[in-house]
């Protein structure tokens, strides 16, 4: 979920995230696992800072992906202490997201996990800005026990907290969701606390602002300018980089059945109008303070920056019958991902112009598949 104070479209014609059509995308496609496993190719040309390595993940939503990436940084940094900070302004999905955090913390035992409701300007360094570091509500919790059932109790019972913590308020001007208060939530392991000193953020005196992986993906609405874009998402990140830092972002890129099925019901519907060529050479222009210069912005190809996931389907439904059940997931997937606005959404399902709309698509493709697109800003090593 996106945080940015800024959009040029009246409130009307806004794409919402709709919670029940996120799960149903999350669960009938494999989007989070392929992310996850582009995000993971990366770990092999990441490598720690003075005490620890470093991720940031600017927008966590409920930690499938962040978890999954998780799993390969254990198997490849082993016996390394680790500082994970997430941005994410949904209680709903941090509450996920720390679900998730008990195994993590079971298998790696010296990482501190942290969690901020800041925006992309404020929450690498868990530093808010305009003078509201006084009211930052600090959570530090470090959890007892050696077990995945010990910390998930000990998680759990910090969630009535969390959600005066992560209270929100809506944007006048753009509906957003805008934090009511800043507030940092940091846990760790209290049989580790010795080692991770040097690691743990504390109030006033962060031990984050540089990393060494910063994980960036759908960070912000299709339809938003290059400019805010850039502005508000990947200069704030780019600059929050360490030496040989890497910046990775991933977001939709559309020329796919998807796109098709939209097409369909609207056919001059053109949601991924920029890509990461356009906003690189933005990303290049407004880098340009004298910290930025060893900022690095590699261009590759198409056969290196695409790649797809895919609808879930048996194939029964594929080959002998298309279902109901298929019909609305391939039509929820392929509007979530266009990001098409509730009101035109709700118009198309009333209508039921989306189910021809969507069989032809899939009887013509036999599957219904996403592209999406992933870029780098790199900073250079020391």
């Amino acid at each position: 979920m996106t945080d940015s104070r800024e959009d040029s479209r009246a409130m009307v014609d806004r794409f919402f995230d709709n919670r029940a059509a996120y799960l149903m995308f999350t669960t009938a496609t494999n989007e989070k696992a392929v992310v996850a496993e582009r995000i993971g190719a990366e770990l092999q040309h990441v490598g720690p800072g003075e005490n620890a390595l470093r991720i940031f993940d600017a927008g966590m939503g409920d930690g499938s992906v962040l978890t999954q990436v998780m799993r390969r940084m254990h198997r490849v940094f082993t016996h390394i202490p680790w500082l994970v900070v997430g941005k994410e302004i949904s209680i709903e999905d941090v509450r996920i997201a720390l679900g998730r955090m008990a195994d993590r913390l079971s298998e790696h035992p010296e990482m501190v996990v942290v969690v901020t409701n800041m925006s992309y300007s404020e929450a690498p360094s868990l530093t808010p800005a305009g003078g509201k570091a006084d009211d930052t509500v600090w959570i530090e919790a470090p959890l007892d026990g050696s077990t995945a059932d010990d910390f998930s109790g000990q998680i759990h019972g910090l969630f009535d907290q969390l959600a005066h913590a992560w209270e929100v308020v809506t944007s006048p001007r753009t509906g957003n969701p805008l934090y009511a208060r800043p507030a940092v939530l940091v846990l760790y392991r209290r049989d580790r606390e010795f080692i991770l000193k040097d690691v743990i953020p504390r109030r006033g005196s962060a031990a984050a602002g540089e990393y060494d992986l910063i994980v960036a993906s759908q960070p912000y609405r299709a339809r938003t300018s290059v400019e805010r874009k850039v502005r508000l998402v990947l200069v704030p990140l780019a600059r929050a980089l360490a030496p040989a830092g890497r910046l990775i972002v991933v977001h939709a890129h559309g020329d796919d059945p998807g796109l098709e099925i939209i097409r369909n019901v609207w056919p001059d519907e053109d949601p991924f109008t920029t890509g990461r060529v356009e906003l690189l050479a933005e990303a290049r222009r407004q880098l340009d303070e004298p910290g930025d210069s060893d900022l690095i912005f590699p261009e590759v190809g198409d056969e290196e920056a695409l790649f797809r996931y895919f609808l879930h389907a048996m194939p029964s439904e594929r080959t002998e019958h298309i279902g109901t059940g298929l019909t609305l997931a391939a039509w929820n997937a392929a509007a979530y991902v266009a990001q098409i606005d509730e009101g035109r959404l709700s118009e198309a399902m009333s209508s039921g112009v989306y189910v021809p709309a969507t069989r032809e698509v899939l009887e013509r493709r036999g599957a219904v598949w996403f592209n999406d697109e992933a870029y780098l800003i790199t900073r250079a090593p020391v």
